[in-house]
């Protein structure tokens, strides 16, 4: 019986000039639909293959009705926005830092039109796109100059190419770090051009030990801050001014990647070296990311001395590496939040977040159990949690929070986060002892009511 319904199938050429096929061709283009037609009549054929005994109406109005919906859904925009309810603040699979509404709203002014990116209004000539951060940074961190580079593994290989060339990299074995998305130093060294000397221990390292590997082929000494993990108990490490110190007297380069980085002191809990720390204790360049602690778009800030600095500018990889104009509208817009008068935890949001108190959230938390106390089969509470920086900041700082706890009647916790997650907007939770738990504190306010929504129209 399967043979005689696989000699009924037809091909897909056949099916196309059909009237179906002609329909939806004229709707989507035939490349699409050849593309679906395939994957559903192989689809069918291991069906009938495997001892199915039916075939599909190719031919009706419900069958094309299907095949639209797929083409439709295929053509759907897959970027779109979420409902961050894990209370993990600068999540690197949601997108980390959410943005200011100023680094919004300059985005749209700079995408509405043209701008001048490249040029210098004062003399009707080129200019450079660095220039409009250049300032600020280093009003706020004390450095001579500043480039932008598009993240900060491209700010950490710039700097290598350039600054060590085929020389030799000194780095301490406790700071060979791995990121997410298995990004390695000892890979991105090796990337460059460069030769990597580690020395001292997992656990400790010494001035003693940097001092103790310098040749006639050392060109930096390397810090790569462990902003994703702690190693605690017996350590130790050179003291950033000694190492200074160091490198001054021996004609080398120090190089601090800070990765996460940030501006200002966070928290109490954070132990963060800020930017302008690094360049007051005398290292040469200071690097690190824009879409982390900093609460701007994705970009590799890279500070320091002016002639090094310099060097970085004129060399062609930097072309390849620089910044587009929407980061760096969203980035100077950032920038200004830290400029003074203005107090930055005021106005980015990973700082609001992280300062924002537990009996905050949890009043926050009791108005969202409030809203669904009528919802049958759906039991919601409030239960103490913390919450976490997340991407690779504070690993040792838990923030005090309180949660959202949700348990429906019949259905698993992780049945009910993927229901969640199927809502327009998706609602990413986390599960915690069976229950889905919603915390407040990475949920803005603005999306209070599309939470309400989303849980309401989950239930079974």
């Amino acid at each position: 019986m399967s043979r005689e319904l696989l000699r009924h199938l037809p091909g897909v050429d056949k099916w196309l000039a059909s009237e179906q096929g002609s329909v939806l061709c004229a709707e989507y283009s035939r490349a699409e639909v050849v593309e679906v037609m395939r994957m559903h009549l192989a689809r069918i054929r291991s069906h009938l293959e495997n001892g199915g005994g039916d075939l599909p109406p190719l031919a009706s109005d419900e069958y094309t009705q299907l095949l639209r919906a797929e083409l439709l859904e295929r053509r759907e925009i897959s970027l779109k926005p979420v409902i961050n309810a894990t209370g993990i603040i600068i999540h690197t699979n949601l997108g980390r830092a959410p943005l200011a509404e100023e680094a919004i709203e300059a985005m749209a002014r700079v995408s509405a039109g043209y701008s001048n990116l490249e040029y210098d209004l004062k003399s009707g000539s080129r200019g450079s796109r660095n220039q409009h951060a250049e300032h600020m940074l280093c009003a706020l961190t004390g450095a001579e100059a500043a480039l932008v580079v598009n993240n900060c593994a491209a700010a950490v290989l710039l700097s290598l190419r350039v600054l060590a060339g085929d020389g030799e990299v000194v780095v301490s074995r406790g700071e060979l770090i791995e990121i997410g998305g298995s990004f390695r130093m000892p890979d991105v060294i090796a990337a460059s051009g460069a030769r990597m000397i580690e020395v001292g221990t997992t656990n400790r390292t010494t001035i003693q030990d940097y001092a103790g590997a310098l040749s006639e082929q050392t060109r930096v000494l390397l810090t790569s801050h462990p902003s994703n993990y702690r190693i605690v108990g017996f350590t130790a490490s050179a003291d950033p001014k000694e190492l200074a110190a160091l490198a001054k007297d021996n004609g080398l380069v120090l190089i601090q990647d800070l990765g996460s980085g940030t501006l200002v002191a966070v928290t109490e809990l954070d132990s963060e070296p800020t930017a302008a720390d690094c360049i007051a204790d005398g290292a040469d360049v200071v690097m690190f990311s824009g879409d982390k602690m900093l609460g701007g778009p994705q970009a590799g800030i890279i500070l320091g001395r002016a002639e090094l600095i310099e060097s970085l500018k004129r060399h062609p990889m930097a072309r390849a590496l620089r910044i587009d104009k929407l980061s760096l509208a969203a980035l100077t817009a950032t920038l200004r939040l830290y400029m003074p008068p203005h107090d930055p935890r005021e106005r980015v949001p990973v700082l609001r977040m992280i300062a924002e108190s537990e009996a905050s959230v949890g009043r926050r938390a009791a108005r969202i159990v409030k809203q669904l106390a009528d919802v049958k089969g759906l039991t919601a509470s409030v239960a103490d949690a913390v919450s976490y920086a997340g991407g690779g900041t504070l690993p040792m700082a838990e923030l005090p929070t309180r949660v959202v706890r949700l348990e429906v009647a019949g259905l698993s916790a992780a049945a009910l986060a993927a229901r969640l997650r199927s809502m327009q907007p998706p609602v990413i939770a986390r599960i915690s002892k069976d229950t889905v738990n919603l915390d407040l504190r990475t949920v803005q306010g603005n999306q209070t009511r599309d939470l309400v929504g989303a849980i309401r129209q989950a239930m079974p």
